[in-house]
């Protein structure tokens, strides 16, 4: 099982999520960090272990209110040995015309309003999907990404944003039937995972990267769960 710590930003402060109401999510307290910006933060969970993937989340890009690109290139630039993977806001078009990334991209569903199955077919290598799911409307995006998994990269991060920030666990029904229905895609869990327990569940269906925020700076999830989950 590989940990990926996640970090959303907006109006360029680290903040902390719940259940994808973003117009609410306020910057984070952690006790890994004596502030919210992304440099202290990425060095607090550094402080826990040295992980080699971070997830950020740029969400004044994908709601359309502005962009902390400029920060996070900075990051990229920063911290040269971690792999980024970041959620910009992008669309299958202009992910499709980038002729390159310092970071892996991130197409998420929510911010696809119409979509070239061509164009999902041909996209980076490197290129992840997230299927985003809302509390209450369910998935957000395109019937016809969601309905043709031949499209789909390899890499697919089921985003559960009602569990986000509850304490209540991932979605395993949701997670344990996209395993089942497509085993040939590697899926990401996304959303709730609150400690070691989670962890194990969700390798036991047959996960192998789990997207984890809350339960990294709570501490349930700290460095002694990490190195008896994560592969040497």
């Amino acid at each position: 099982m590989k940990i990926i710590p996640v970090i959303d930003v907006k109006n360029e402060a680290v903040v902390s999520a719940s259940q994808g109401n973003r117009n609410c999510y306020q910057p984070i307290k952690s006790p890994l960090s004596a502030s919210s910006s992304i440099e202290n933060i990425i060095d607090g969970l550094l402080s826990i272990y040295p992980f080699k993937i971070i997830y950020i989340a740029d969400l004044n890009a994908i709601t359309n209110t502005g962009s902390n690109q400029k920060i996070i290139d900075n990051i990229i630039q920063q911290y040269c040995t971690i792999e980024f993977w970041i959620d910009n806001g992008k669309t299958a078009d202009t992910i499709s015309i980038a002729s390159d990334f310092k970071y892996r991209p991130i197409l998420g569903s929510e911010n696809q309003k119409s979509i070239s199955l061509q164009k999902i077919s041909s996209l980076p290598k490197n290129c992840i999907l997230s299927l985003d799911f809302f509390p209450n409307s369910g998935y957000s995006g395109p019937a016809e990404l969601l309905n043709n998994s031949k499209s789909w990269p390899d890499n697919i991060i089921i985003m559960s944003l009602e569990c986000v920030g509850t304490n209540a666990g991932p979605n395993m029904k949701r997670l344990k039937y996209f395993c089942q229905k497509y085993p040939g895609k590697s899926f990401i869990a996304a959303g709730g995972i609150r400690n070691e327990r989670d962890l194990l569940k969700l390798e036991k269906i047959g996960i192998n990267y789990a997207l984890v925020a809350s339960a990294l700076h709570s501490g349930a999830i700290n460095k002694q769960t990490i190195k008896k989950l994560i592969p040497s």
